[in-house]
């Protein structure tokens, strides 16, 4: 049987799939299987995986069912004793199983092992890295008000954890990652590997009903976590809800051209503060202020070409990276 289970579900994923594949393959912990689930692609997905010569390699086809579903049925089908998820444009870093399972084999009441990650651009160029995470033990209040985890691609789980929980749920599947590192925080000790290992590619192809959705699947998590959440957590809900908020103005801001997108970026900030003023305080939000001021003041070429030129001078270029 093998150390880990590695899943990737993959939905037209013929741009990507290799590379992701690749990153896994190049790991330095090596007793692992790798499960894809096709889940339904009509493009070069299929053909792409059936050309790589590797034992470890098992792709299991399905009709489309989604993000969620693709995941619980990898679930279904890992052998390993602990379970990791990788979306099929993501990256990780070569130690990123090794470290995470030498952090769970150290700490054996811990049912999930986290990293940081880099905020990878879509052309596979720049990336940023966030701000240093060192939530361990219990982390289920930081999770209530902040999504640290970042994306689907990041945490090592125990199997013990996994069934605890069971499955992704489908019904917010906006927020899907979300919903399932609280159900997994509520119950258990999480680990953090304080270093970055993930390469996580943000998309700039959403649209604002997109937006509008991911922003209800987040508020529904929060609903579902606030009803199991002890009481002297109560008071975290309107911070938690503010933070929705915020990143929905974030992403109004990239993902929507124009004046609509400042528009809704600002409208969204504002009913953030207006949950909690504190909220001014935080760096993220200060940023978001700066981007708006900039986006308002200036035309949109000027405003775009010095915040990318910003971002690129804060970036570290991807090729120097350890992929």
């Amino acid at each position: 049987m093998p150390t880990i289970s590695v899943i990737i579900p993959a939905y037209n994923a013929e741009s990507t799939i290799l590379d992701t594949i690749a990153s896994v393959q190049k790991q330095t912990f090596s007793d692992f299987e790798l499960i894809v689930i096709n889940d339904g692609s009509r493009d070069r997905t299929l053909k792409l995986l059936n050309e790589i010569k590797d034992s470890r390699l098992k792709v299991f086809s399905y009709k489309n069912g989604g993000l969620s579903v693709a995941r619980n049925r990898g679930i279904y089908h890992a052998k390993g004793d602990f379970i990791t998820f990788l979306d099929a444009d993501d990256l990780w870093t070569t130690d990123k199983l090794e470290l995470q399972l030498e952090a769970l084999q150290k700490h054996p009441e811990a049912g999930v092992a986290y990293s940081w990650s880099y905020f990878m651009d879509e052309k596979n160029e720049y990336c940023n890295t966030g701000q240093p995470i060192l939530f361990q033990g219990n982390v289920f209040a930081n999770l209530l008000t902040w999504n640290f985890i970042a994306s689907g691609s990041n945490p090592l789980i125990r199997r013990q954890a996994i069934e605890s929980v069971g499955e992704f749920e489908p019904s917010v599947s906006g927020a899907a990652d979300w919903d399932y590192w609280l159900r997994l925080a509520a119950q258990w000790s999480f680990v953090v590997v304080p270093k970055p290992q993930v390469f996580y590619r943000q998309s700039s192809s959403s649209m604002s009903s997109q937006i509008e959705f991911m922003e209800d699947c987040q508020f529904k998590v929060l609903e579902r976590a606030f009803q199991i959440a002890p009481k002297e957590l109560q008071v975290l809900k309107q911070a938690s809800f503010a933070y929705v908020y915020r990143y929905s103005s974030k992403l109004c801001l990239t993902r929507i051209s124009g004046k609509e997108g400042v528009q809704k970026a600002r409208q969204k900030l504002c009913q953030a503060i207006q949950l909690a003023p504190k909220i001014l305080l935080q760096i993220e939000t200060l940023k978001l202020i700066i981007k708006l001021l900039f986006k308002t003041i200036l035309t949109p070429s000027i405003s775009e070409y010095l915040l990318q030129s910003i971002t690129k001078i804060r970036a570290t270029e991807v090729q120097k990276l350890n992929i």
